[in-house]
């Protein structure tokens, strides 16, 4: 048997190296997107800039949408569709916000929660169990949380709210989107995303809009284009590598943030968010690791595993 054949049938994957590739990639994207946006600041309101984002999104994946509508979509399944529409439009309005006003190494420590909100809101609203082992990410996560945002020890502004609440409500979203992972396929999943966020942010784009520059546009389809290219990376990342050795990787993508406002914009960096970033992604990527090593298990676990 080869050794390729051997790590399918453990369920591990063949190419490491290619899985933490992908996601060096994806975490470079992602911080292309959050520099673009944090250089336009405040010269567009938060929810045009993420509308015109959206709309070259939705062109960008209309070859999928067209694919869903042509198949057909479930009707028992268009309140869901509506309902993270709704949660991710609030949460790309928040982002924006954040962006735009707070240091983007802020803005990714903070943003690095929504996995957590996205595990301790599939046990309240899903179901799922909460082993041990997920209690204390959570746990450990929000001590990161603190650190980053010290509350009581420095004055936050109204960005860091924004972004708490931008990964609230992504967290949201994924969750909505794992019952809509059952019934609709992933292509389709991204572009009705696309599609309901551009209609949610429309009414509120128009109702404060500012005729932007050619160079602002321009720089949106810059924007949009990271971001797809970023979550296709990320797509190839996981389907190389299991998720417990390529999320560690996702702290680069702090790093290289804090880099970025060092040299681009002239931010101190501040080792306290570098700190509870990395304590974020540690309680994360821990969780990651134990549930790949169940997972390939193949059943369930003793008591005494299921708890660590």
């Amino acid at each position: 048997m080869s050794d390729s054949a051997s790590n399918i049938r453990n369920g591990t994957s063949a190419a490491p190296l290619e899985g933490i590739l992908w996601m060096v990639l994806s975490g470079l994207s992602f911080v292309a997107v959050n520099g673009t946006v944090h250089h336009l600041g405040t010269a567009l309101p938060a929810a045009q800039t993420a509308f015109i984002r959206f709309v070259y999104g939705s062109v960008f994946l209309s070859p999928a949408l067209l694919a869903a509508f042509r198949t057909g979509i479930p009707k028992a399944v268009l309140p869901l569709i509506g309902l993270r529409g709704a949660f991710h439009t609030l949460a790309v309005i928040f982002w924006f916000y954040a962006m735009a006003r707070i240091p983007i190494a802020d803005v990714t420590a903070i943003g690095y929660l929504s996995p957590i909100v996205v595990t301790a809101g599939a046990a309240l609203l899903l179901g799922e169990p909460l082993a041990l082992r997920r209690m204390i990410a959570i746990g450990v996560a929000l001590v990161g949380a603190m650190v980053v945002l010290r509350p009581g020890l420095r004055e936050l502004q109204p960005g860091h709210m924004a972004q708490v609440g931008a990964a609230i409500s992504f967290g949201l979203s994924y969750i909505v989107a794992k019952r809509l992972a059952s019934v609709l396929p992933a292509g389709a999943l991204v572009a009705l995303l696309s599609l309901t966020v551009t209609v949610g942010l429309a009414p509120l784009a128009l109702w404060a809009w500012i005729t932007p520059t050619a160079g602002q546009l321009a720089l949106l389809a810059v924007v949009a284009l990271f971001a797809t290219a970023g979550h296709y990376f990320m797509a190839r990342a996981f389907a190389a590598a299991p998720a417990g050795l390529t999320q560690p990787v996702v702290f680069l993508q702090l790093i290289w943030a804090t880099l970025l406002g060092w040299f681009a914009f002239g931010e101190r960096v501040d080792p306290y968010v570098v700190l509870g970033g990395a304590i974020i992604i540690g309680a994360i990527s821990y969780m990651s690791w134990r549930e790949a090593q169940i997972s390939r298990a193949g059943t369930t676990p003793p008591p005494d595993l299921e708890k660590s």
